[in-house]
C-alpha cells in the first residue's frame, strides 16, 4: 500500500531504487492547427510522455501500484514559425483511496498560458540551475506541484521539499519570454499558485488535504461516518482561507477538483452535518451554490 511505503521510506531514505513516480497520460490536440504535417504533435506528445514518466524526481521508492496517477491535456492553438506553439495545458491529478477502487480528484488545474519551443526529434533537457528551456520548465514545474500535492495528503506538509522546486523554477523564471511565471500577469497562474503553496498564512489549506485525504477518505470504507466528520470539520480550513482572501488560487482549484465530490461524499450525512458543511462550501464555492443544493435533496441519491 502506498501509505506503508511512504512510512517505510520516510524511515529509510538511504535506500533508494530509483523507481519513476508518475503514471502520466498526456494527450496533444491540433485540431486548431491548418496544415498537413501533424506528425510533430504525435512526437511532442511522446517526447513529453517520456520526459515526465521516465526521468526520476525523488529519491523515494514507488512500486508500479503506487505511482502517482495524472494527466497532461495539452490543446495547441496557435503554430508561430516551425518550432513555437501556443495553447493550454491542463494538469489533473488522481489519488487511490484506501480499501476501494475509487480514485479521488485532487487537482485540476487549466494554464492558459502554454506557449513554449519544440523541435522534433530534440531531447527535451531540463536543468534546475538553468531553466532556459520554456517546455521543460512548464512539465518540471507541474510535475513538482503534482508531487507536492500527492505528499500533501498522504502526511502533514509532505508535498514541502517539492514545492520549494516549483518555487526555485518560478524565481529562475521571472525575466523569461514566456507569460505565466510573473504576479502581475493575473491572478490565477504559475507565480500565484505557488505563492499561495508557500504562503504560511494559508497553510491550513495544506493541513485540508491531509485531513480530508488521509484522515477522511482513506476511512471511509470502514468507518465512512467518521471519515465523513473528519472532512466536514477539515472543510473549516478552507473557509478560513477564504475569510482572509477570498480570490486565492488554492480555493478555486480546490473547489474546481471536490466540488462533485462533496456532493456525494455528504448527501449520506446526517441533516446536521449537511447543513453545516453546506454553510461552508456555499461561501467558498458561490459559483457552485446550485450543485451542492443536491446535498440536502437525499432522494437524488
Amino acid at each position: 500500500m502506498r501509505l506503508i511505503a511512504f512510512i517505510w521510506l520516510s524511515l529509510i531514505p538511504l535506500f533508494s531504487l530509483k523507481a519513476q513516480e508518475f503514471q502520466c497520460n498526456v494527450s496533444v490536440s491540433s485540431s486548431r492547427i491548418e496544415g498537413t504535417y501533424k506528425q510533430v504533435f504525435q512526437s511532442m506528445r511522446n517526447d513529453i510522455s517520456e520526459f515526465i514518466n521516465n526521468r526520476k524526481w525523488t529519491d523515494n521508492q514507488f512500486a508500479t501500484d503506487e505511482k502517482i496517477v495524472c494527466t497532461l491535456f495539452i490543446q495547441v492553438t496557435d503554430q508561430i514559425g516551425a518550432d513555437e506553439f501556443k495553447g493550454t495545458i491542463q494538469v489533473q491529478l488522481n489519488r487511490p483511496i484506501f480499501n476501494s477502487s475509487y480514485q479521488s480528484p485532487v487537482l485540476n488545474i487549466k494554464d492558459n498560458d502554454f506557449d513554449v519551443r519544440y523541435v522534433e526529434f530534440q531531447p527535451l533537457e531540463f536543468s534546475e540551475t538553468s531553466n532556459t528551456n520554456a517546455l521543460t520548465n512548464l512539465l518540471a514545474y507541474y510535475a513538482y506541484i503534482l508531487l507536492g500535492f500527492d505528499y500533501d495528503t498522504y502526511a502533514p506538509m509532505g508535498g514541502t521539499p517539492f514545492f520549494q522546486k516549483a518555487r526555485d523554477i518560478v524565481n529562475k523564471s521571472q525575466n523569461a519570454r514566456e507569460k505565466g511565471w510573473r504576479a502581475y500577469e493575473g491572478n490565477y497562474n504559475r507565480f500565484w499558485l505557488i505563492d499561495n503553496l508557500s504562503n504560511k498564512a494559508y497553510s491550513s489549506f495544506r493541513d485540508l488535504l491531509y485531513r480530508y485525504h488521509r484522515l477522511g477518505l482513506d476511512v471511509m470504507a470502514e468507518k465512512p461516518d467518521m471519515g465523513r466528520a473528519e472532512i466536514a470539520d477539515a472543510l473549516k480550513n478552507m473557509q478560513r482561507v477564504y475569510r482572509s482572501r477570498p480570490d486565492t488560487y488554492i480555493n478555486r482549484i480546490f473547489f474546481d477538483a471536490k466540488s462533485d465530490e462533496i456532493v456525494n461524499v455528504f448527501s449520506k450525512g446526517s441533516t446536521d452535518e449537511r447543513s453545516r458543511v453546506m454553510s461552508v462550501v456555499t461561501e467558498c464555492d458561490p459559483a457552485n451554490s446550485g450543485k451542492y443544493e443536491k446535498i440536502m435533496d437525499q432522494k437524488v441519491f
